[in-house]
């Protein structure tokens, strides 16, 4: 409990202070190294993930896409990292450590295990136990998924259309009360990303916990430089550990690697923890319109993101007949 006159986000504020200064983020370079602690970061995942992509680090990172490139722009003029371009899409590029950027690497690997040790070193063992499953809990608390084991999300596989349509379909009769025109609706979005997948620009992605099936997301062509998100969902009792953001920053980052200039959805004003992921991911709600389907009168949502810093692609015709809306 936060001392009597002090709120929690008063201990939160101070325990960020002393936390900077106490692994050193406030000196100009992260271990006494040329490096800021977002290009330590980099890499890092550079060198954990070798051939990982710009799109897998900005999401993994969450960082600007924009900033992003400009560091990688810097590794790369100073030698540090190389990169290949994909097999199967030569707008994307592959990024791995050259030799020089191996021993820089190695160098602020070393130092930071030095400084962890060094940290750890005047506790007793049972204070050092007590601190590392106190590090554990407030990454768990902070970043629910990340303390969930086994979290993945994949492509698709036989089966799991069947999966994604029969639980939408059960899960949305028993919160929302909405009869099975809905999960005819979604039977046919599955359908048709089967029969007509493009596999250059269209993504499904299923979330498993532990083995087991706990969530999809769809992204979708709609235009050329426009995508579309669909079929968000995750199962009940996996709610709240940040699957469905996990989701929605995956398709994002996708879409934006395939070029599109926009992502758009269509949705339900009932449906708010959706809505709330999807503010978080910086979506604007852009039309609403009631209507009756499902067995219910509803409101209809539009909403809209536009992406910085996608590729540029041939404009958009203003003639290009508008996407269906429904989700």
């Amino acid at each position: 409990m936060a001392p009597a006159g002090e709120d929690a986000a008063q201990v939160v504020r101070r325990f960020n202070r002393f936390y900077t200064r106490q692994i050193g983020l406030l000196r100009e370079g992260l271990l006494d190294t040329p490096f800021s602690l977002t290009q330590a970061r980099i890499l890092y995942e550079i060198a954990q993930q070798d051939g990982v992509t710009a799109r897998q680090l900005e999401g993994q990172l969450n960082l600007d896409p924009g900033y992003l490139s400009r560091q990688v722009a810097k590794f790369d003029k100073a030698g540090l990292v190389a990169r290949r371009p994909s097999d199967r899409d030569g707008r994307v590029w592959h990024l791995s450590l050259s030799r020089k950027g191996r021993t820089a690497f190695a160098m602020l690997d070393r130092r930071s295990a030095s400084d962890a040790e060094r940290q750890l070193r005047n506790l007793t063992p049972a204070a050092q136990a007590k601190l590392v499953e106190s590090m554990k809990s407030i990454q768990a608390l902070l970043e629910p998924a990340a303390g969930q084991p086994g979290l993945e999300l994949r492509a698709p596989v036989p089966g799991d259309m069947g999966w994604v349509i029969s639980r939408h379909g059960a899960v949305y009769a028993q919160e929302y009360g909405w009869d099975a025109t809905f999960e005819a609706l979604v039977g046919e979005i599955a359908a048709k990303f089967v029969q007509k997948f493009d596999s250059q620009r269209e993504r499904c992605w299923i979330a498993e916990l532990g083995g087991e099936r706990v969530g999809c997301i769809f992204l979708v062509k709609a235009a050329r430089t426009v995508a579309k998100l669909r079929l968000l969902f995750v199962e009940p009792a996996a709610r709240g550990r940040g699957i469905g953001r996990r989701l929605v920053e995956e398709c994002i980052a996708f879409a934006r690697e395939a070029g599109y200039r926009k992502v758009t959805l269509w949705t339900n004003d009932v449906l708010h923890a959706a809505r709330h992921i999807y503010e978080g991911a910086g979506f604007r709600l852009t039309e609403e319109n009631r209507h009756h389907s499902f067995g219910k009168d509803l409101v209809g949502q539009t909403w809209e993101l536009t992406l910085a810093g996608s590729l540029r692609l041939t404009p958009l015709r203003r003639n290009h007949a508008a996407p269906d809306n429904r989700r």
